[in-house]
């Protein structure tokens, strides 16, 4: 029996999966403290016309910001005199999980699928 073609929901569009790919792949610059900004101009240029893309945008901005708070709270303890090496570890490990999580997130979405974060405060709605 044939699949009648018109019952398949339209996929998101090439450049729609490269969008939202772009705006996972700002995570790659978290230890810069800039992952935010790639997803968030996403984010603000797509959410009135592709809403998968700036579902996408919305859920890479709120990873990134994230990440971004725990890496300026670890910027700050990295700077007191006998913890500051917790602070500097966890800059560390806060980089790589954001730069893993973030590659995969893109990969996911490049393929025209949706990925959710294991950790991430719902900052922008």
């Amino acid at each position: 029996m044939p699949h009648d073609p018109r019952s398949i929901p339209p996929a998101r569009t090439t450049q729609g999966s490269s969008l939202a790919m772009v705006a996972h792949l700002g995570g790659v610059l978290t230890y810069l403290f800039l992952g935010w900004v790639a997803s968030l101009v996403v984010w603000l240029v797509q959410r009135d016309q592709d809403h998968a893309v700036a579902r996408e945008a919305r859920v890479a901005l709120n990873f990134q910001l994230t990440a971004l708070i725990a890496m300026v709270v670890l910027h700050v303890v990295e700077h007191f005199p006998v913890i500051g090496v917790v602070g500097w570890v966890g800059k560390v490990a806060v980089g790589i999980v954001a730069l893993v999580l973030s590659l995969l997130a893109a990969a996911t979405t490049y393929r025209g699928g949706s990925y959710r974060y294991p950790v991430s405060l719902e900052l922008v709605r």
